[in-house]
């Protein structure tokens, strides 16, 4: 099976060279490989690959900039994700792409599920609405998992920025009105090989193609995340000049950002665990694996 990874450079695309690698013979391409905004390159590269799996981990993720380059955000998030979807279907390949908690407005009370009615209200959630009604339209043999406050050990995201703040800075401040839960890249990877391996070798076959919602069980906020790491970098004799219980919880409005983010970013998952019999994780396991990975030993 030859697999077609873009994106390899993100969180998500550096765990799933790990997790892809057993299924197939992987070609993982970054940015200098391939440029989602070269639509002509994007299938040319489809056809060198002889890709059976076009697994798309690329997309236009800055979410505030997105407000005023909306352009370049639908090229990638839309437009290219539209092409890819064609190729897949001439060759009737499987397409795995990623989207986000930002198609909803986050106004629901309780967890979105996969049919709940999508109103982005970000440039960045719009893009990447378009970008699965694409695929819906051209192709049906897919799976598109939306996911919610990505982390990993590599790149940037709001667990480091925390870590990183913590030794450097006398206060902090963070959100406590948005709720949802980290999703590990690691845990994403391991779950988007093993729908795969179920859906080209086991007994799902096209009958799994559709949207899943992709996120770890339980709940917290973005001021309950912050505390709980510096919590556990504390634990491993990390030097922190700002205490776990020091962390000033604010509102979404004492922090103005260009983009709307949704106030709800909970996600069901029970489609997911029931398609692929899965029990996913609560939230804190992968962010300890996250600690323990960045600080194996304890500092001084």
């Amino acid at each position: 099976m030859n697999i077609l990874l873009l994106g390899k450079d993100g969180q998500v695309g550096w765990e799933l060279q790990r997790s892809l690698a057993t299924l197939g013979n992987v070609t993982a391409c970054g940015r200098r490989e391939a440029d989602m905004e070269d639509f002509a390159g994007l299938r040319r590269l489809v056809n060198q690959t002889r890709a059976d799996v076009i697994v798309n981990a690329a997309a236009y993720t800055a979410v505030d900039k997105a407000e005023s380059d909306a352009d370049t955000a639908r090229r990638v998030n839309t437009d290219a994700v539209g092409v890819l979807a064609e190729e897949a279907g001439k060759r009737s390949a499987w397409l795995i792409h990623y989207s986000t908690d930002y198609v909803f407005d986050g106004r629901k009370n309780g967890a979105y599920s996969e049919d709940d009615a999508c109103n982005p209200l970000s440039v960045y959630g719009s893009t990447k609405l378009a970008g699965e009604a694409l695929i819906q339209a051209a192709h049906n043999r897919f799976m598109i998992f939306r996911t919610s406050w990505v982390y990993g050990s590599r790149g940037s995201n709001f667990a480091k920025t925390m870590l990183r703040l913590a030794q450097e800075r006398d206060q902090l401040r963070v959100v406590s009105d948005q709720h949802g839960v980290p999703v590990s890249a690691e845990m994403i990877a391991d779950v988007t090989a093993l729908a795969l391996h179920q859906a080209v070798r086991g007994q799902g076959g096209d009958s799994v193609s559709g949207i899943y919602h992709l996120a770890s069980e339980g709940e917290t906020n973005w001021h309950g995340y912050a505390r709980y790491v510096l919590e556990l970098a504390q634990a491993k004799g990390m030097r922190l000049k700002v205490q776990p219980d020091a962390i000033e919880p604010i509102s979404t409005a004492d922090y103005p950002v260009p983009a709307f983010r949704p106030q709800n970013s909970l996600l069901n998952t029970a489609k997911l665990q029931e398609a692929f019999g899965l029990q996913l994780p609560d939230w804190k396991f992968h962010v300890q694996r996250l600690i323990d990975e960045l600080y194996p030993e304890s500092h001084g």
